[in-house]
């Protein structure tokens, strides 16, 4: 299973549109966006991916409350699944309680990503290259025995991804 995961797009959504396209050409088959998406535009591209996807409202998203009902957007945390995976989805890093298999945040516009008492954590960073000059996300890869987290970035309008990857062991708390 493959999942595409973004934060904090703002109004870049020319780059959310442009990293969604890449991960799907990577074999991304769901879609999870962190929060801080700002315009509907944003959530269009959501909806126009084909892919079956879920958002939380960020703390910049009060003006998208009003779509809440047309676009999948969620209030955090949001917790749901994804085959036999438990996820909680939440922009503010305010619930890291490790009481699913995988928790999303945004907010800080710094990727990280670690595994603690079985559970994985992911922030992919900031799509907007707003604190740095990187666009940045996350493809999930989830596995029998392992959860591979592949770090895309690049510098905004410029061609070549590259990445970082990150291998967790399931049954332990290794990288």
């Amino acid at each position: 299973m493959k999942i595409a995961i973004l934060s904090d797009s703002h109004h870049k959504d020319d780059l959310t549109l442009e990293a969604i396209s890449y991960l799907k050409t990577k074999g991304a088959k769901y879609l999870i966006h962190a929060g801080d998406l700002i315009m509907e535009e944003n959530l269009k591209i959501l909806q126009k991916s084909n892919l079956p996807y879920i958002a939380v409202f960020g703390n910049n998203d009060y003006n998208l409350v009003q779509y809440q009902d047309r676009y999948n957007i969620k209030k955090e945390p949001y917790y749901f699944k994804i085959e036999n995976f438990t996820f909680k989805l939440m922009h503010m890093p305010y619930y890291l309680n490790s009481d699913t298999n995988i928790i999303i945040f945004g907010h800080t516009h710094k990727f990280e990503t670690y595994y603690k008492n079985n559970t994985l954590f992911i922030n992919p960073g900031e799509i907007c290259a707003r604190n740095k000059p990187l666009t940045q996300c996350v493809l999930l890869t989830i596995t029998q025995q392992q959860y591979i987290v592949e770090y895309y970035f690049k510098k905004p309008y410029t061609k070549d991804w590259q990445t970082k990857q990150f291998l967790y062991n399931r049954q332990t708390n290794e990288q």
